[in-house]
């Protein structure tokens, strides 16, 4: 009889034991076996790449906008942020560079005639530029 087998420990254990998913699974979870072992298959999302500038707009807001850098973390959207701020500053850095270069007179011909004097300028420029976007994007 069926009860006689299962006390002796004769059944079928896809009829007596139903394996329900666990959450993982439910969730669309996988695993992979290594040897006697079911590991979840996990992987780390990609994250947006954070140059100099998202850098520094992070730095600015742990130290002076605690409340902004919190909410965004929270929500999940501060390397998202960051990203954006990157690339805009990335952007507005090349284009205030060539235009403000072009506007000083930082030419090709300064560059192999005086190449001190067009350094100098350069130099000079770039700083005028990273003041300007950390006031217009950084600190605001």
């Amino acid at each position: 009889s069926a009860e006689s087998d299962r006390i002796a420990g004769n059944f079928d254990i896809s009829e007596d034991y139903i394996v329900e998913k666990s959450l993982f699974e439910q969730m669309g979870g996988t695993y992979h076996q290594e040897d006697d072992y079911f590991l979840p298959d996990l992987s780390i999302p990609e994250l947006p790449a954070i140059g100099i500038w998202g850098q520094r707009r992070r730095r600015y807001l742990k130290e002076h906008r605690q409340a902004l850098y919190t909410a965004l973390l929270l929500a999940d959207k501060l390397n998202d942020h960051l990203s954006e701020i990157d690339k805009q500053a990335e952007s507005m850095f090349f284009q205030l560079v060539k235009q403000m270069a072009k506007q000083e007179g930082a030419t090709e011909q300064l560059k192999a005639d005086s190449q001190m004097e067009w350094v100098g300028m350069m130099n000079n420029i770039r700083s005028v530029v990273m003041a300007i976007i950390d006031r217009e994007v950084i600190y605001s």
